[in-house]
């Protein structure tokens, strides 16, 4: 009996399936959401301004550096052709100061040469 005293009597409890709590999962309801808040129109706006106002920026310097490049190739031109002209009167130069045309014009006018009135002056 002692043994029997300290035995725990063991109920058994019917076999009942263990069932999980079902879950019902969260219907996705996407946010509603303003298309364009306030503030990312001022930046859009801000931004955009700023876009046009380099473009007018950059395009006025371009347009002024088309406008000089013109006037150097003017001025290029026109320095060659002074250069030119100034080759075409050194020539011109040289073929009046020659000796022999100083003479001709020299007796077509009258004039005598007097060998002590003759000084000569070192050329170039």
């Amino acid at each position: 009996m002692a043994v029997r005293a300290r035995q725990h009597i063991y109920y058994q409890q019917p076999a009942v399936p263990y069932e999980q709590p079902t879950i019902q999962p969260k219907q996705y309801q996407p946010k509603k959401r303003k298309v364009i808040t306030a503030g990312e129109k001022f930046l859009y706006i801000v931004f955009i301004v700023l876009v046009a106002a380099l473009s007018i920026v950059i395009l006025h310097k371009q347009s002024i550096i088309q406008e000089t490049t013109i006037e150097i190739q003017d001025i290029n031109e026109q320095i060659a052709e002074i250069e030119k002209d100034n080759v075409d009167l050194k020539v011109r130069v040289n073929e009046l100061s020659s000796y022999d045309r100083i003479w001709e014009r020299a007796q077509s006018l009258g004039l005598t040469l007097k060998e002590d009135n003759v000084k000569v002056v070192p050329g170039e």
